[in-house]
């Protein structure tokens, strides 16, 4: 064989391993109803509490972080858009700023999720890890062009700010993503 053929053979089989093969993998997860209610209700708590003790190194975005793991287990991206918009809307309402920015972030990014999560096996925690870093920096790009853009806004934060809170939801969501999956109802 040729080195090409066995490069691409190599590469096929890399990327098989981040694709959905069977039905095991590609199945909707479900957690207990108590699950749904406390995980987003705690993320709103500690986001409203946590940057008072912290101040500005209170590097996260908890309810970002519950929409994107909800919508990448759930794969629906109803539920996604819809789980975003919610705890959006609510995290806006703990916020001085305008209500409705983090609707729009959250619900994109909760789209988006989920449609990933129909796209690409998401058990793999280095996947995780960097979902959690690109989706953060998306919700921050979108509330810069909705706060600045459209609405005109005076926009006090700086790009290196918006990369440590995509680091920081990265990590948190490497801590607590394995702790969420042990709450699925097993069949």
């Amino acid at each position: 064989m040729s080195a090409s053929v066995c490069s691409r053979r190599r590469n096929a089989i890399a990327v098989e391993t981040f694709l959905p093969d069977n039905r095991r993998e590609f199945e909707i997860r479900r957690y207990p109803s108590y699950v749904y209610a406390l995980v987003p209700l705690l993320a709103l708590v500690l986001q409203a509490w946590l940057p008072r003790l912290l101040g500005r190194f209170a590097y996260m975005d908890l309810p970002l972080l519950v929409t994107i793991y909800f919508a990448l287990n759930r794969r629906s991206p109803i539920h996604g858009t819809l789980l975003g918009a919610v705890l959006g809307m609510a995290q806006d309402g703990l916020t001085q700023g305008a209500i409705g920015i983090h609707g729009i972030a959250n619900t994109v990014c909760g789209f988006l999720s989920a449609v990933i999560g129909l796209r690409v096996v998401v058990d793999n925690n280095i996947i995780r890890l960097l979902l959690n870093f690109v989706l953060t920096l998306l919700s921050g790009a979108i509330m810069f062009f909705v706060i600045h853009m459209l609405l005109g806004l005076d926009w006090r934060s700086n790009w290196l700010d918006e990369v440590f809170r995509a680091a920081g939801n990265a990590g948190i969501g490497a801590v607590v993503f394995p702790l969420l999956d042990r709450t699925q109802i097993r069949d």
